[in-house]
């Protein structure tokens, strides 16, 4: 297999959970809309919704590559990062069992 996936797990700061969601929902819409993009599926904590669980596909290499340099994910990150505990988000590189 030749797609990139990956996790993303992340903590709102105090009271800012309702405005992650909101900037979620946003980009997740326009990485959707990348061409290499397979899935992206993101997620609140069912017993902590101030944490969030974001999961990543991409066609291969070069595809999470060219989603690294699109202005909506430039612009998300600066916007994401006042709100979450430590700036950002802990990834997780996976591979496929099969």
């Amino acid at each position: 297999m030749t797609g990139k996936y990956l996790y993303a797990q992340f903590t709102a700061e105090e009271g800012k959970g309702d405005t992650v969601a909101g900037l979620l929902r946003g980009y997740g819409d326009d990485v959707s809309a990348e061409p290499g993009n397979v899935r992206f599926d993101a997620h609140r904590l069912a017993d902590d919704p101030d944490s969030f669980f974001v999961y990543e596909e991409y066609a291969d290499e070069a595809a999470f590559q060219a989603h690294l340099a699109t202005s909506h994910c430039a612009a998300f990150n600066e916007a994401f990062a006042p709100h979450v505990i430590g700036g950002g988000s802990t990834l997780t590189w996976l591979n496929p069992v099969s």
